[in-house]
């Protein structure tokens, strides 16, 4: 091929590949500022802990509409606990109502909730757990540990966060 015979300048083509570049940076511009958004503002790397987040408020939500049933199947990761009661005999529902009544974290009944924040914990790469910060009540901060392996909550957390 000799310069007399180059092929012809394709300015479709051309245009085409600016677009994928632009584009392509763009994408990657959303996706670190995602990233870093759901880290800085407490919800996990892409705001991965949003779930855990959603299935702690509706927990709350069930305790103050004092659905306690609810929010053992909740507690527990168990929708069917009924069904199987003997598999939760170290925690009944009987001590579970017990502990978020009268032996409450906040010492008394809880009206309203807000879910503060949220940090991913322990070993692994998104880590065995997460722990959500409640503020109920307006004044008592919680702090509810997520257990990925089972889906279950727990109470008290391992540890608190500082926020």
């Amino acid at each position: 091929m000799t310069l007399l015979n180059a092929p012809q300048f394709d300015s479709k083509a051309e245009k085409r590949k600016r677009s994928l570049i632009i584009g392509s940076g763009v994408i990657f511009a959303v996706a670190v500022v995602v990233c870093l958004a759901g880290f800085l503002l407490g919800h996990g790397w892409f705001f991965s802990n949003l779930p855990i987040e959603h299935k702690v408020d509706r927990f709350f939500t069930a305790l103050e509409a004092k659905d306690f049933g609810g929010a053992y199947a909740i507690y527990t990761n168990d929708p069917q606990w009924q069904q199987h009661p003997d598999q939760h005999k170290d925690y009944p529902l009987r001590r579970f109502t017990e502990d978020w009544t009268t032996e409450s974290p906040v010492k008394t009944a809880i009206v309203n909730h807000h879910i503060d924040i949220s940090k991913t914990d322990g070993s692994g790469t998104f880590g065995s757990g997460v722990i959500v910060a409640v503020r109920v009540n307006g004044d008592h901060k919680v702090f509810m540990w997520y257990q990925r392996s089972d889906g279950s909550l727990t109470w008290p957390a391992p540890h608190i966060l500082e926020y």
